[in-house]
């Protein structure tokens, strides 16, 4: 006897399809690194240039194409094809369609590999700056709403009871502190990622005389990996970043939950 088929099978079946095909390309997850992907690929078209492995002329016509693809961008006129793997072969391929052969010649002395790597820590480095800058305004209005309470006296809890009276201002500051130690784990993790992994390649290097300080230079990195195969394996600062992102979360978490036990009864 056959078995019969669920009425929600099909809907089921084919959005099982539509999640394996957005998981299968990451460029629905990367396509937000387009700036990051085309300010790399910027310096490193003008480095070969710089080094003579490629044509001056050919370096001008590179960096036109990636500005008016990132302008596009920008405007939100750029069409993506689901069928580019990842955000690094969009910009490429529809570099080659606008200027010619020589877009594929972007591609020399770099893999997808120290590619990625480059735009993943310009990405975080970016978001670290964002985040200290709102942290850092943070603690001043806190440190300012504590010097407008100093006289204001609040019970202190311990274990949900309340346990002594404090200063509303004490309670304050003990939030600068958190957001302090916040601050400098994000400094810390900024330091180890701020280096330029490209020259790495796929895994080895590259025997073209290319000039990684060059490079380094014009994406204001104050300096380059050192060890390629470990370069591009390398993922130690994301789990960095991830971890510090989660306890700055966890300290304004305590502060929104403090905010709710207010709202009570208490």
């Amino acid at each position: 006897m056959a078995a019969r088929k669920k009425p929600w099978a099909g809907r089921f079946e084919q959005d099982t399809a539509k999640s394996v095909e957005r998981f299968t390309c990451s460029l629905h997850y990367d396509s937000r690194l387009y700036r990051y992907d085309i300010e790399g690929s910027i310096a490193h078209a003008t480095m070969l240039a710089d080094s003579g492995i490629i044509a001056r002329k050919e370096a001008a016509a590179i960096v036109r194409g990636l500005k008016s693809i990132l302008l596009d961008m920008e405007k939100g006129g750029f069409v993506f094809d689901p069928a580019d793997e990842d955000i690094h072969m969009a910009i490429e391929k529809e570099l080659i369609r606008r200027i010619g052969d020589a877009g594929g010649k972007l591609h020399t002395a770099r893999s997808r590999n120290d590619q990625v790597a480059l735009d993943v820590r310009l990405f975080l480095r970016r978001e670290i700056q964002a985040i200290a800058g709102l942290l850092a305004a943070l603690q001043k209005q806190l440190v300012k709403m504590a010097g407008s309470e100093i006289k204001t006296i609040m019970p202190g809890y311990t274990h949900m009871q309340k346990a002594q009276p404090v200063l509303l201002s004490h309670y304050f500051l003990a939030f600068v502190e958190m957001f302090v130690r916040d601050e400098q784990r994000f400094a810390d993790c900024g330091k180890r990622l701020n280096i330029l992994p490209l020259g790495s390649a796929a895994l080895a290097g590259t025997g073209l005389p290319i000039d990684r300080n060059r490079t380094a230079e014009l994406l204001n990195f104050p300096g380059v990996s050192a060890n390629s195969m470990d370069t591009v394996a390398d993922r130690d600062y994301i789990a960095e970043f991830i971890f510090a992102a989660s306890l700055t979360m966890m300290h304004l978490s305590r502060f929104c939950e403090d905010l709710v036990l207010w709202s009570s009864d208490e």
